[in-house]
């Protein structure tokens, strides 16, 4: 068994099974968001920048998609009843949940004006028309990205004389009039766009909810306007009230986002406190769910070149320094480091002195050995928590796409039923919730 630790006591799972994944793409040592969301949700490794599809898709090239689409564990969820949704905060359109209803040949599809000429000419639908489209019965579709649902240069609602939060569609279609558009007239649609109308709204009169409340990915959490845009921990209770009602139970993923976007950045202590929000979500939708019938799994679809060290002692600040100086040049440095990434800084030829910057800023860009303006992922396999029926199968070390194979096992969704029938013929109880949450979270009902 894998040696699963932390250093403080978190609210992910206070585990029942704890386990390793191994998350590299089919053609990268080191993965991207894209192929590992398809592993993670579809059950299959696939290429750097694809998403939804398999292997055999090459990225960038649309002629390549056709034939080659994988389905995800929302989608057999949602084949066998349930209730599903997608909360993140990014824009939904975005690598990881893309991957959940989206097939395209590249993650950067976003809308039709950041597709080539050719890939509109061959036919290639870009991720927000497959959005609404794909699968038009998701419950539940939070987080930003407005800007890609609207025409090009239609005025955001809350940005008014931003120029790039304009609408970007070339195909002059309003994505969020067509999901209204697509939903059954006796149901109870309803589009949000601000943190007011979100805890507002009352989860037992509404059967569908679209909330997006940003036109790109939502505001860090310590930029966050609290009159304006939600916390990932409320729109996850949100969601859950809503799923919930559904007497087969539900599939939820959960991606905090944006703890990934700050390490791009440099950004530690954004980062940190994106993963202490992660946190609260976490325990808010334990608070909401059942041990007896939800299966709940926390983990990250990769790491970072991220380091924490320097003998600091216990009580140090961790966005502090390290108790020593360099025993080379001399100059103090910060506990917390990075590899690689925009925070190399040199000075009149040497190493920045630390000790004369604000090193506790919010957006303090931390020290990395090599200068990148985009810090990147690392190649570490990554931990996976879980709770719930069927935890114990999230045990040891695993390929990223056995993931969910396990859920769908326990839920009695997707290919493999065979154990369904015999459990139903002995009298066991029938299986229902699933959670993904990806820090990433990823949650299943199985009622």
């Amino acid at each position: 068994m894998p040696w699963c630790f932390r250093t403080s006591t978190p609210t992910w799972p206070r585990t029942s099974s704890c386990s390793w994944e191994m998350t590299y793409n089919t053609n990268a040592q080191v993965p991207d968001s894209a192929g590992t969301a398809t592993a993670y949700l579809c059950g299959v490794k696939a290429n750097e920048g694809t998403v939804g599809v398999s292997a055999a898709t090459e990225r960038g090239r649309c002629n390549t998609t056709q034939g080659n689409e994988v389905t995800s564990i929302l989608r057999w969820a949602r084949d066998a009843g349930k209730s599903v949704g997608i909360v993140t905060t990014t824009r939904v359109n975005h690598a990881t949940p893309s991957a959940a209803y989206a097939h395209s040949a590249d993650r950067d599809w976003y809308s039709d004006n950041e597709m080539p000429p050719e890939a509109l000419r061959q036919g290639c639908k870009d991720i927000a028309y497959q959005l609404m489209h794909n699968i038009k019965d998701i419950t539940v579709i939070m987080g930003g990205g407005r800007k890609y649902m609207y025409p090009k240069n239609k005025t955001d609602v809350e940005y008014q004389v931003d120029e790039k939060a304009r609408g970007t569609r070339l195909d002059g279609l309003d994505l969020v009039d067509i999901w209204k558009s697509l939903k059954p007239k006796y149901k109870h649609a309803r589009y949000i766009w601000n943190r007011t109308d979100l805890l507002t709204l009352d989860p037992s009169t509404v059967d569908y909810l679209l909330g997006l409340f940003e036109p790109g990915d939502m505001q860090y959490e310590l930029n966050r306007n609290n009159m304006t845009d939600p916390s990932l921990s409320e729109m996850v209770e949100v969601a859950i009230r809503v799923l919930k009602k559904n007497p087969k139970g539900f599939f939820l993923l959960v991606e905090g986002g944006r703890i990934d976007h700050g390490h791009h950045e440099g950004k530690a202590k954004q980062a940190l406190h994106e993963a202490v929000e992660m946190d609260r979500a976490i325990g808010r939708a334990g608070d909401l769910t059942s041990l007896e019938d939800t299966l709940t799994v926390v983990t990250a679809d990769h790491s970072h070149v991220f380091t924490f060290g320097g003998y600091t002692p216990r009580g140090n600040s961790i966005f502090g320094l390290a108790p020593m100086v360099s025993d080379t040049d001399k100059k103090p440095f910060t506990a917390i480091l990075y590899g690689n990434g925009p925070g190399y800084k040199v000075v009149g030829g040497e190493r920045e002195n630390v000790s004369m910057v604000d090193y506790a800023h919010n957006n303090y860009q931390a020290q990395s050995a090599v200068p990148l303006r985009h810090e990147t992922h690392g190649g570490e396999d990554v931990a996976v928590f879980a709770k719930g029926p069927m935890a114990h199968l999230l045990h040891g070390v695993h390929e990223q796409n056995y993931i969910p194979h396990v859920m769908a096992y326990a839920s009695c969704i997707g290919a493999n039923l065979d154990h369904c029938t015999w459990a139903s013929a002995a009298g066991s109880p029938a299986p229902g919730p699933l959670l993904l949450l990806l820090a990433l979270l990823l949650f299943i009902s199985l009622v």
